[in-house]
């Protein structure tokens, strides 16, 4: 049995040492399902670090259309299955390993939204601008076709329907 390095399983912003080779890990730097407001500064110091010189950030906000509504939305209300939280970590988790050297934030909102507030946060930070511009899209992209996550319009005449429902 040969004595393992005393540095085979720490972890520096963006890299794990291995023995004498550098290895990229996954890099998942929140993940989370919100009942609050979304923090974008919080998502933004999440991802960041010295090596990166690209940050691309998606908000995701309630706008006062949709293509399938009858008249003008004025809230959403967002509810999430119970397994939306490790899921919503799995779709991170994933995203994340088709994309090297990139760290990875998201989170989503549950519950009543009014128009212009935030309901997905996503960031994706690189050290080139390309990696983290197609990371961001990517997440985006996935989570929202495969979070399961409903959403309730809202309208001005208080009739509602409902759009996601996987």
């Amino acid at each position: 049995m040969s004595a393992r390095s005393p540095h085979a399983d720490k972890v520096y912003r963006g890299e794990q040492l291995q023995g004498s080779r550098h290895i990229e890990p996954v890099t998942v730097a929140l993940a989370q399902i919100s009942p609050t407001p979304l923090d974008i500064a919080a998502h933004h110091a999440a991802v960041t670090g010295s090596q990166d010189g690209a940050l691309a950030c998606f908000v995701g906000t309630v706008r006062d259309h949709s293509p399938d509504a009858a008249g003008q939305v004025v809230r959403l209300e967002y509810v999430a299955h119970p397994d939306a939280p490790a899921v919503l970590a799995s779709l991170a988790t994933q995203v994340s390993t088709r994309h090297d050297g990139v760290t990875i934030a998201v989170s989503h909102r549950t519950g009543d939204l009014g128009v212009g507030e935030a309901a997905i946060v996503a960031c994706a930070a690189s050290a080139h601008r390309a990696a983290a511009f197609d990371a961001c899209r990517d997440l985006v992209e996935t989570v929202k076709a495969e979070l399961p996550m409903w959403k309730k319009q809202v309208l001005a005449d208080g009739s509602h329907s409902w759009v996601g429902a996987l």
